[in-house]
């Protein structure tokens, strides 16, 4: 049984290139090989991946929250990838993050448990604008998933994953002990 689920790899089968730059990505997105960079602000993203994708940044463009650990899960972010007329997204996540850039990441996780606090009007309004998104539900989704866990796992797990699989570019075992924070 591996732990690491190669996104990356299945999204490069359906769609060899990609066009958001690392450059752009918004500082929400959680390493992994998928990134929301100058995507657009058409509220079509939850409504794909509901469990992946949320809205932030100074023009609520789209971020990924939650690395794909599924290949259902992949296929739910290829559509969101797909419906977005900005082509701002990217995968290749893995050439990018590094194990310093990833826990770098994970001290900053403050900022962003207090960015998502102050934000709720923003998704209430949000809801009320287009019913169908859930944002507060998704917003609160990701500040479990950074505090400790949802249904679907620990980003702090996910993320001692990812720095294996940066460092060793294979998955871990359950036998491997995985990296520190």
């Amino acid at each position: 049984m591996t732990l690491y689920f190669d996104a990356a790899a299945v999204l490069f089968q359906v769609h060899p290139s990609c066009n958001g730059r690392w450059e752009d990505r918004l500082w929400l997105n959680v390493p992994g090989p998928v990134y929301g960079a100058e995507t657009d602000n058409c509220a079509t993203g939850r409504l794909e991946a509901p469990h992946h994708i949320h809205y932030g940044g100074q023009y609520f463009t789209e971020y990924v929250y939650r690395q794909p650990g599924t290949p259902d899960e992949a296929r739910e972010v290829l559509s969101a990838i797909e419906a977005d007329p900005m082509d701002g997204y990217a995968w290749d996540g893995d050439q990018r993050w590094t194990p310093e850039l990833v826990r770098e990441w994970w001290r900053d996780r403050k900022r962003i448990l207090e960015y998502l606090r102050d934000q709720v009007h923003e998704w209430e309004r949000y809801d009320r604008w287009i019913p169908n998104q859930r944002a507060v539900e998704g917003a609160l989704d990701f500040a479990a998933y950074i505090s400790g866990g949802t249904h679907s796992g620990s980003l702090e797990t996910d993320l001692q994953i990812y720095l294996y699989w940066l460092q060793e570019r294979r998955s871990p075992t359950p036998a491997n002990r995985l990296p520190e924070l």
